[in-house]
């Protein structure tokens, strides 16, 4: 059964549960958030998006109002939705050029349209070199406390 239809907007998920859906992915869950948590000093924020794109029940992640990514639980793996802000660019894209990312990270980034609130990126996570990747471009986004 697919998440949206498990946890209705009337159902808001708890971590562990969000946890037990993930399956085999969890380890990369647990990864990811420690890393969000511990170098930026944030927690997670579960918030229901109606969003066509994603809907249903997703976490979020902000520093100082900015958001670091997005986080959509799907079954035995989670997109991350990363935004490269125009300010970000010019790094993001030397760092392609450069090899710094996943052939899987470039293409999204070379596919995806440039708007005026930057590139928005739906990273499927599944794998530790995407979320290094992850990493990354949450680190040029916003530099950690750490």
């Amino acid at each position: 059964m697919d998440w949206v239809s498990i946890f209705d907007a009337d159902h808001r998920p708890t971590i562990k549960e969000i946890r037990d859906h993930l399956g085999q992915s969890t380890t990369l869950w647990d990864e990811l958030t420690s890393y969000i948590e511990n170098s930026y000093g944030v927690k997670p924020r579960i918030d229901f998006s109606t969003c066509s794109m994603q809907p249903g029940w997703n976490v979020k992640y902000k520093k100082t109002g900015k958001a670091l990514c997005t986080l959509y639980p799907m079954s035995d793996f989670f997109i991350a939705l990363v935004v490269v802000g125009a300010k970000e660019e010019q790094e993001v894209s030397i760092g392609m050029e450069a090899g710094m990312f996943t052939s899987y990270v470039k293409k999204l980034y070379e596919n995806s349209r440039s708007m005026a609130m930057g590139r928005w990126l739906m990273i499927e996570a599944r794998d530790t070199s995407i979320i290094e990747d992850i990493k990354t471009l949450m680190r040029i986004r916003i530099s950690p406390n750490t």
